[in-house]
């Protein structure tokens, strides 16, 4: 639930910071006539989000097992692509990312009366999309531990809520959000979930028939980190922590952990020689 929760927050945040910007400047340029075009593409782009996540859900259902565990298998491992990219391309282009939304307000504003819901739908439908899948990948992983997806999804759904609730204060300006260390925290922590949800889906994968070593081993700590047990169940929902893993999973994790984890760190801290800037630290510049 806790993984679920931050996933929300972190990527609802996003999408709220981008409506925050969207409306702050229709409001500062005298433009509030636009704003429920504004509005007319986010509830496009939340109802294209629920429907790609129910199309995730209810369509593999009728299939085989295996064709079930390869399509989940393969989603994930999307899922981890898709989130990578977002947490580095935050990394890197927050700091123009109010300017780039402003000049396509301005561009939209003097074209038909339907670009500005287009250009809401697809800055918010872009993290809805992202958002859907993270959390799908995320709570079939879950599931398919305790059976129940109603902890990730509640999760999540706080998340989500919460993430709203911010980006509202920070709109009154009675938030002040240092935004920088936000999102390097909640960065590494995702990195670390995807981590997690990359080796689920290779097991998936490996369960399907495609990828070799189901049962092939790399460590078996059951007898002591026991699946039902707090830790266990703890570490399986925040990190999808498996106590019997294969070394096609093990490789798999620390291919990617490893590697994606120092190269953002050293982007995020200015370790790096091309480190991106940082994030906006507070309210105020994010809405200016």
């Amino acid at each position: 639930m806790l993984s679920n929760y931050l996933i929300g927050l972190r990527e609802g945040l996003e999408a709220t910071l981008v409506v925050v910007i969207l409306v702050a400047y229709l409001v500062k340029s005298d433009r509030r006539h636009l704003l429920p075009r504004i509005w007319a593409g986010v509830a496009a782009a939340v109802l294209v989000s629920l429907a790609f996540g129910a199309a995730l859900t209810f369509g593999p259902r009728g299939l085989t097992f295996e064709a079930q565990e390869a399509i989940g298998g393969t989603l994930s491992i999307v899922a981890v692509g898709f989130v990578t990219w977002m947490i580095f391309w935050m990394a890197r282009s927050a700091r123009g990312l109010s300017a780039e939304l402003k000049g396509a307000v301005d561009r939209a504003a003097d074209a038909s009366r339907y670009s500005m819901v287009v250009v809401a739908m697809l800055a918010v439908g872009r993290e809805g999309l992202e958002t859907a899948l993270f959390i799908w990948a995320a709570t079939q992983a879950a599931a398919t531990e305790n059976g129940s997806t109603t902890a990730p999804l509640t999760g999540a759904l706080l998340g989500l809520l919460t993430a709203v609730a911010l980006g509202y204060l920070m709109y009154k300006g009675t938030l002040k959000l240092n935004l920088s260390k936000f999102f390097m925290w909640t960065g590494a922590f995702l990195i670390l979930v995807a981590g997690g949800v990359l080796s689920y889906g290779i097991h998936d994968l490996q369960e399907a028939g495609i990828l070799p070593g189901l049962h092939a081993v790399a460590f078996d700590v059951s007898g002591t980190i026991r699946p039902t047990s707090f830790i266990g169940t703890l570490l399986k929902g925040t990190f999808n922590f498996s106590p019997v893993t294969t070394w096609f999973e093990a490789i798999a994790w620390v291919a990617y952990v490893v590697p994606v984890m120092t190269i953002f760190l050293l982007k995020v801290t200015g370790g790096g020689k091309n480190a991106a800037p940082s994030a906006p630290s507070t309210s105020s510049k994010v809405a200016a």
